[in-house]
């Protein structure tokens, strides 16, 4: 049976898609959301800075998030009578559009940007209504997990849903990128342990891909086949299969940090072939498992998969998945201080040779 999507809507009309496990032991029969639930919010503005030229979304209906909340309480659970949470029905993985977004719910504004010329035009108080959209993805019913903790199966429905999603997505009007990621572990700042992912759609390009498309007009096209040659030639490597390859960067920045890159060419999880699909989903399930097993306790960390943008460098700019913890110990972490969050210059507390035979030993105390 194929992975399925069915798609409704929430009491507020915000999109929930359902998504069937391949081998799901759920009927096709879905709830309807009957809450009555307070109008959305304004989309938000965001404003540049004008020492950078970068864009900060002002999204202050961000602060009134659950945090924390008990077992009974969990809005990512499937609702109950003493529970209204935002998913109606049991599930196998959903999606729905975040109740507080970053940016949306507009798509289109008559403060929208006007093109990415627009967005880079540097000027004092400019201001620009932040559209886009920001959904969140359940990987689970269950009240408390990660990714790592899923089914190989539940695995290959989330990526397929990355994939779906990233198609969707790409297609709005206004979007220039999109971002698919989990936070994991209260050091991150998670406010939910419910096992989930979010996605950005932004309004522009994001600033770690403007200045990844500037080092390929440097380097050249071929800057990720050059890249992934150099890794896979080094001592780096932690983790190989037939279509991926996932490696501690030669310049790692955080005490755990792990690359992950396609062998061919792939702009994001839309380009991915079932093939790709069906060997990344045990492969990153095993190296979200094997960073877990470095400790006693779970890792903390953040997955981010890079994507290329929507309208620029499809061409040249690869998936790209990025695993960083700020873990240096059983017990330490490694704050963001004066040269990091300041300057922007990282300075890394671990070569990153010796990182991956450290990732590669608890890589080998996982067993399935």
């Amino acid at each position: 049976m194929p992975i399925r999507f069915h798609s409704t809507t929430l009491a507020d009309g915000r999109e929930l898609i359902y998504v069937d496990d391949a081998d799901t032991a759920l009927g096709p029969e879905r709830s309807i959301d009957r809450r009555v639930l307070d109008p959305r919010p304004e989309t938000a503005t965001m404003r540049q800075d004008v020492l950078t030229g970068e864009w900060v979304s002002i999204a202050s209906n961000r602060q009134n998030r659950v945090f924390m909340p008990p077992p009974d309480q969990d809005p990512l659970a499937p609702q109950s009578d003493e529970n209204p949470s935002e998913i109606p029905s049991r599930y196998d993985v959903a999606v729905f559009e975040n109740r507080s977004p970053s940016f949306g719910p507009a798509l289109t504004h008559e403060n929208a940007p006007r093109g990415l010329d627009d967005l880079t035009a540097i000027g004092l108080e400019r201001s620009r209504t932040s559209v886009g959209r920001c959904e969140v993805v359940c990987f689970s019913p269950d009240h408390e997990g990660s990714f790592g903790s899923q089914t190989v199966s539940r695995a290959r429905t989330v990526i397929e849903t990355w994939a779906h999603r990233t198609a969707a997505l790409s297609a709005m009007p206004g979007i220039e990128q999109v971002f698919p990621f989990e936070n994991r572990g209260a050091e991150i700042g998670v406010t939910l342990p419910h096992p989930h992912g979010q996605i950005y759609a932004y309004p522009f390009i994001t600033p770690r891909t403007t200045a990844l498309l500037r080092s390929i007009d440097e380097v050249g096209p071929d800057l990720f086949a050059r890249i992934l040659d150099s890794e896979r030639a080094s001592g780096r490597v932690v983790l190989e299969g037939e279509h991926f390859t996932a490696f501690v960067p030669f310049a790692a920045r955080w005490p755990i940090e792990v690359h992950l890159l396609p062998h061919r060419h792939v702009p994001d999880f839309a380009g991915l072939t079932d093939e790709e699909k069906d060997e990344l989903a045990p492969l990153y399930r095993r190296l979200l498992r094997g960073i877990d097993a470095l400790y006693e306790t779970p890792t903390p960390y953040i997955a981010a998969w890079h994507q290329a943008p929507v309208s620029r460098g499809r061409d040249t700019v690869r998936l790209m998945l990025q695993v960083t913890s700020p873990r240096r110990g059983p017990e330490r972490l490694k704050f963001l201080a004066g040269s990091e969050a300041a300057m922007g210059a990282f300075i890394g507390d671990v070569a990153p040779e010796a990182q991956a035979a450290f990732i590669r030993e608890g890589i080998a105390r996982v067993h399935d």
